[in-house]
């Protein structure tokens, strides 16, 4: 079996390695390429990578290539965990939607809409390099904003799923405060990327016993500060929003609050800084304990059960994906992409039936559903309109004078990286 990761440079992905190394019987690796255009970056990760897996005697072949075709050739599955512009572009997109009194960052908002403009058309032009090399590859896509990418791949006909580790970090906390293996815990999840409700928690599959009031009468006080929210909204809502929901939920508030101190983009490129440099220790042969505040946490256990699933080698039935909506939700059309627990095999992933949801959730879910539409359009299509009429349509912008002002700042600060610009 060969995997390839593009990105593979990233200071992530010794999570991702160290995942591999231990899940070595859910996915037999033969072989692992890391791609990346950084060179210096690859390097580094590549030699801390093959280090992992000797110490925990993986017999897998670890390479590295800045060469996209020479990297996915042959290969059986492509993780992609790419971010165009770096932490550089990601410092602006959490800081010039600030000047016009929006949220700045980089998954949601007028900062995620960027990340989309700069992403979707590389991340095509990836996938059409797969296609070339084994067009019966699966594409995994954890390149934020993970949504919009996977319905662009999916729209132009590509085997892909989209993942994100929100879910399985909430299955992970919820079995330590039930004291319960994971596996034990089924999430009744529900939503978009980053924009999600965990409606119940169950014991023992999809059927099981609904623990989530005991869960928040007994821990609602540390589930909220995970969150950053206050108990008594939780309480009110009785499920556990993601933490994204914040930005919605107490959108002044957090305006206020990134506007005191420096972006989450600068405290990232200090930390990969002091990263990169512990890679480059040779005596280094396990993930650090500082990368657990990079970000990204059990996103190795993700990749590995669904890598698993889609390539016939076993993998949970049933996990948490981005995929299409296909009636799930009636309310939205069959094309959007949704994120929920889904039936995944070597066909694909198939989302499990959704009980009707309380407006409270359907409203927003539709709302930004719609953004989406417009800003697929505009990452494909480009043009000024259609990032204004994008941004004009997402709830946490709004207002015709704010979309004006997001829309020249967006264009002015990523023209390198829009063809149309």
């Amino acid at each position: 079996m060969k995997l390839a990761v593009v990105g593979g440079g990233s200071t992530y992905t010794p999570e991702l390695i160290d995942g591999f190394a231990r899940l070595r019987d859910t996915l037999p690796i033969e072989e692992l390429v890391l791609v990346d255009p950084a060179a210096d970056r690859l390097e580094l990760v590549g030699g801390l990578a093959r280090r992992i897996f000797a110490k925990q005697d993986h017999a897998g072949k670890i390479t590295t290539t800045t060469d996209i075709d020479a990297g996915v050739a042959d290969a059986d599955a492509v993780l992609l965990q790419l971010r165009v512009g770096g932490q550089a572009a990601r410092n602006q997109d959490e800081t010039w939607p600030l000047e016009c009194g929006c949220v700045g960052q980089e998954t949601t908002g007028a900062g995620g809409l960027a990340k989309a403009l700069r992403t979707v058309p590389v991340v095509l032009d990836i996938a059409e390099r797969v296609r070339r090399a084994n067009p019966d590859a699966w594409i995994i896509d954890f390149t934020n904003p993970v949504g919009i990418v996977t319905r662009a791949l999916l729209q132009a006909g590509h085997k892909a799923v989209g993942l994100c580790n929100v879910a399985i970090g909430f299955q992970r906390k919820f079995a330590r405060l039930l004291d319960v293996t994971p596996s034990e815990v089924h999430l009744d999840h529900v939503g978009l990327n980053h924009l999600t409700w965990e409606l119940g928690v169950r014991l023992g599959g999809p059927d099981g016993e609904n623990v989530l009031p005991k869960l928040l009468a007994e821990h609602g006080d540390a589930i909220a500060d995970d969150l950053h929210m206050p108990r008594q909204i939780v309480d009110r809502l009785g499920v556990v929003p993601s933490y994204y929901l914040r930005y919605f939920y107490s959108h002044d508030e957090v305006v206020r609050e990134l506007g005191t101190k420096p972006s989450r983009a600068a405290e990232v490129a200090a930390m990969e800084k002091e990263l990169l440099a512990m890679y480059g220790d040779p005596t280094l042969d396990e993930k650090p304990e500082l990368l657990a505040k990079r970000g990204g946490a059990f996103y190795s256990e993700a990749a590995v059960d669904l890598a698993a699933s889609l390539l016939g080698n076993g993998g949970s039935p049933v996990q948490v994906v981005n995929t299409y909506n296909n009636g799930t939700l009636p309310f939205l059309p069959d094309d959007a992409v949704i994120e929920v627990q889904a039936r995944v095999g070597h066909d694909g992933a198939t989302p499990l039936a959704v009980s009707a949801l309380d407006p409270l959730y359907a409203g927003l879910i539709a709302n930004v559903t719609a953004y989406e539409d417009l800003a697929l359009e505009a990452a494909l299509r480009g043009g000024r309109d259609r990032v204004f009429k994008a941004l004009l349509a997402h709830p946490l912008v709004g207002q015709y004078a704010y979309a004006e002002g997001l829309t020249d700042r967006l264009i002015a600060h990523n023209r390198e990286h829009l063809s149309w610009a």
